[in-house]
């Protein structure tokens, strides 16, 4: 998938909305990515992540709202090998991963806002499939997002 999303803007204007107000931070092997959104809810949790990209994820992205936290990652190498295995196109994670020069390495797109060496903790809680927002966009499960050098859009149908 070859794109980039300032032409996504300028050829769509009217049907994309735009992640304001965040810094990205661009960590998997891909560089740009984006497909159907799935959903995932949790804070310093990444129960619900987990078990998520070990399912069929061919043309999905999941975005997760970790409120921002970056005291805990909520992705690292050997989740986002499952990813990898399981085809979907990429993670965006309001919130933090690890295992970075890892992650570098496999075909992923993975967009969080930092980085941290401490693991999640694991206590089964997260919600998925729910309408999340951060950075003034609201991310609905079906629609779809793309991730690139530039940021983050979301459009309700497929732009590409």
């Amino acid at each position: 998938m070859t794109f980039v999303t300032c032409d996504l803007c300028d050829e769509h204007a009217d049907k994309v909305s735009v992640v304001t107000g965040l810094n990205w931070f661009s960590y998997g092997g891909r560089q740009a990515f984006g497909g159907e959104i799935v959903t995932v809810k949790c804070f310093e949790d990444n129960s619900r992540v987990k078990e998520q990209l070990a399912t069929d994820g061919k043309g999905k992205v999941l975005v997760v709202d970790g409120g921002g936290s970056l005291r805990n990652a909520l992705i690292g190498d050997m989740i986002a090998e499952n990813a990898v295995s399981n085809g979907w196109e990429g993670v965006i994670i309001y919130g933090a991963c690890r295992d970075v020069r890892e992650l570098a390495k496999l075909d992923l797109g993975v967009v969080t806002l930092g980085c941290v060496p401490i693991k999640s903790v694991r206590r089964g809680e997260g919600q998925l499939n729910i309408d999340v927002t951060f950075g003034g966009v609201t991310f609905r499960p079906g629609d779809f997002v793309y991730a690139d050098a530039n940021g983050v859009i979301s459009s309700t149908e497929a732009l590409l």
